[in-house]
């Protein structure tokens, strides 16, 4: 698998694609005013505590208050274990006993604020490094999961001897990332230093800085491209900016040289991101429909609370068969939703209805492509594995950032994001309705219509004979009024 990153910085914005085999598989965006918050340390202040939501909210500083779950409230756990709240049989420790309102409580954002909710928290501080993840509450040591069983025995324990204990001046737990395989122990060190050394920093200022202070900020997002999107298939890092060019080399050779050695500053006269057509690839993301090359194509509703899916033949009749037909299409719809998934950041609750099929070699087929592409993600998901009653496949992806679509756009101020809007006609009854209301309780000299002007001139034709009609029967005199500036659904109705 060959991957090329495009990064186009501007001073507002950075963009990132991570492209295989010529399309963009996903898509990173970071502005200036509008930087994420994920992994930011703060020296927060418990405003409630709620022991029903078992939650406490959080000042750390920002608009809105953040939320701790009881299950983000760290806990020392026995034998240096891991933190595992949902696999200990024990009960929990109510929140109102492990938090007061007024007190102050380092807490780390583990979800950035999303739609109307504020961001969430962790009191649990996990520090990512280029090779480990710190973890300086704990003194377990743990190896990724990703990393083949054979090997995390021996790398734990080179890990061990190089973190050594508290008596030696060590301690602190970590964790090695995926990316750390095959480092030397030098690297190792290297990493262990650096992370120990932002810790105390941290420590330091949480001693001296007030309450909703911020303590650490992650890695902008150039400087995240090295940590945590380059790996062995990545052959180039191009970047369009000289100046970027240049501070983020310093960076890469201080932190991570494999992935340094990768860059390369952009000089075309093209657009850095019109070599893979990548504008066009974003205007695709953020519309409902997907076409698929056989000529059918996906329906992607994206709500708050989930996203659904759903699969289509259009126009494919290329098969010998029906029941071909329909298999071909949930194949290749099986790649193209993984790829959408990571393209649009898409996270919760996903629902995928892929198109009925009888056979069931068909069916676990489909089941294991999804599967398949779905393992591609660097971002957890875990899928059901299954078609359900109904025939659908449920999954989750983790949710940590702003979906493409809601870091882009806002809902339609004339729709509010419903969609559709009540037809010119049913709004004009409405009017009718309202103006018959208000006769029953005032007593002006006459009613004044201020609406958008297609709801005016179906007044003015189709529907004259009962706006007539409304004013002999009221009495007074109703009139017209026609507003640009309003929507369809937007009216007012002026007594004079």
């Amino acid at each position: 698998m060959q991957q090329d990153i495009l990064i186009n910085w501007s001073p507002q914005e950075t963009r990132v694609a991570v492209v295989e085999h010529g399309a963009v598989q996903e898509l990173h965006v970071e502005r200036t005013l509008e930087r994420g918050l994920v992994g930011n340390v703060y020296l927060g202040k418990v405003s409630r505590v709620l022991p029903g939501m078992q939650s406490a909210f959080i000042d750390i500083g920002l608009e809105r208050a953040a939320f701790l779950h009881v299950a983000d409230v760290w806990q020392r756990q026995p034998d240096g274990e891991p933190p595992a709240f949902a696999r200990k049989n024990e009960p929990q420790v109510p929140i109102e006993k492990q938090v007061f309102e007024g007190q102050a409580l380092m807490v780390q954002v583990i979800k950035d604020p999303i739609g109307t909710k504020g961001a969430r928290l962790s009191t649990q501080i996990s520090i990512a490094g280029r090779l480990l993840v710190f973890l300086p509450q704990d003194d377990h040591v743990g190896v990724s999961q990703k990393i083949p069983p054979a090997e995390r025995d021996a790398l734990r324990g080179r890990l061990q001897a190089l973190v050594g204990d508290k008596s030696t001046g060590g301690g602190g737990g970590f964790i090695l990332r995926t990316n750390g395989e095959d480092s030397t122990d030098e690297e190792l060190a290297e990493d262990i230093a650096y992370l120990r050394k932002t810790w105390a920093r941290i420590k330091e200022a949480s001693l001296k800085l007030p309450a909703g202070s911020l303590l650490h900020q992650d890695l902008d997002l150039l400087q995240r491209v090295l940590r945590d999107l380059v790996g062995d298939h990545t052959q180039t890092i191009r970047l369009d900016s000289m100046e970027q060019f240049h501070r983020l080399r310093a960076f890469g050779q201080e932190f991570m040289p494999a992935a340094a050695g990768k860059l390369q500053h952009y000089k075309g006269e093209r657009p850095i991101f019109d070599l893979y057509s990548i504008d066009e690839e974003v205007a695709k993301a953020l519309g409902r429909r997907v076409d698929l090359k056989s000529g059918g194509y996906l329906i992607v509703d994206q709500t708050e609370a989930l996203t659904t899916i759903d699969v289509n033949t259009g126009g494919y009749v290329g098969a010998r068969n029906f029941d071909d037909t329909i298999f071909k299409t949930n194949l290749e719809a099986a790649q193209a939703i993984a790829r959408q998934l990571r393209l649009r950041n898409l996270g919760g609750i996903i629902i995928v209805d892929f198109i009925d099929m009888v056979r069931d070699d068909h069916q676990q087929a489909v089941l294991a492509e999804f599967k398949k592409q779905l393992a591609r993600d660097r971002v957890k998901t875990m899928s059901s594995g299954t078609f359900s009653q109904l025939g659908l496949v449920e999954m989750t992806r983790k949710r940590t950032r702003e979906s493409l679509a809601h870091m882009l756009c806002e809902p339609c101020e004339v729709c509010q994001g419903k969609g559709s809007v009540k037809t010119a006609r049913s709004v004009c009854y409405d009017i009718l309705r309202e103006i018959l209301r208000e006769a029953r309780q005032f007593n002006p000299r006459e009613f004044r219509v201020v609406a958008s002007a297609r709801v005016v001139e179906l007044f003015l034709d189709e529907e004259s004979q009962h706006l007539a009609g409304l004013s002999d029967f009221i009495k007074k005199p109703i009139s017209l009024q026609a507003e640009s500036a309003m929507g369809q659904e937007q009216y007012d109705i002026v007594l004079l």
